[in-house]
């Protein structure tokens, strides 16, 4: 994913440390993570895709049965990769659990996270896709965004709002509520967020947010201030959600179809 000589190793943070309460009984004695889908964990798909793109260097956050999870990874050597991994005692949701690993990121850097380093993948175990991150990130450097976010126009229970230049400026939950605007713009598009992020390190210095937060109130704080957290349409991609047994069963369907490769 990088040119030569231009840039270091792309880094990914897989969001694994969810309870996974809508996949029970299944996650009963299991994480999600190590959910299967035609015989191959949550996890170790992930971590197939983002390797696939190039990236070998990656932080997984843990809570939920959080030791099986290390020793599947220490089993599997770590599928090929370099991979560190970030206990939650208290599970901190997608916000919290970033910023806890936001180390990962920073870690080669003597100054704050400027925007001309490069950008990282956050994705959330729960998800496939066939989205093509390579170009993702290309469009997020294009740009100049703080986040990208990959989104599709289909039923969700909460939707992001972007104005016709694809800038994030609201949300709203359902088809009918009142949504919560932090731009007012003229038009906006309700749009389903589908768990892949491309952000900038930067973000880490502007998270202000403590404890537990999703990372969706940190994007529209953001949004409000004038900061650049622009959509990805991902419409023309394969795309699932994995949160409940019929969605794994359908997914095992559509990897044996060849819909998709894991």
């Amino acid at each position: 994913m990088k040119a030569p000589d231009e840039s270091p190793p792309m880094k990914a943070m897989v969001l694994a440390a969810g309870l996974g309460t809508r996949l029970r009984p299944l996650t009963d004695d299991r994480p999600k993570a190590l959910v299967e889908v035609d015989g191959r964990t949550l996890v170790e798909i992930t971590l197939s895709r983002l390797r696939t793109f190039g990236i070998r260097d990656v932080i997984v956050n843990v809570h939920h049965f959080a030791d099986k999870v290390i020793a599947f990874l220490n089993e599997q050597k770590n599928f090929g990769m370099h991979i560190e991994v970030s206990r939650e005692d208290v599970l901190l949701d997608t916000g919290g659990g970033l910023k806890k690993a936001g180390w990962f990121f920073l870690e080669h850097s003597d100054a704050p996270a400027n925007p001309e380093e490069e950008p990282f993948i956050l994705h959330n175990v729960d998800v496939v896709s066939t989205i093509d991150l390579q170009r993702m990130v290309q469009f997020h450097k294009d740009n100049r965004a703080l986040a990208t976010l990959a989104v599709q126009q289909r039923e969700t229970s909460r939707y992001l709002l972007f104005d016709e230049q694809l800038q994030l400026c609201g949300r709203r939950i359902g088809r009918e509520a009142n949504p919560e605007i932090v731009r007012d713009v003229p038009k906006t598009d309700a749009l389903a967020f589908s768990g892949i992020h491309v952000i900038s390190p930067r973000l880490l210095t502007l998270m202000k947010e403590e404890g537990i937060f999703s990372i969706i109130d940190t994007y529209l704080r953001l949004a409000g201030a004038g900061e650049k957290i622009i959509a990805f349409r991902a419409d023309d991609y394969y795309w699932r959600d994995l949160g409940k047994p019929a969605d794994l069963q359908q997914a095992a369907r559509d990897l044996q179809q060849g819909v998709f490769s894991a």
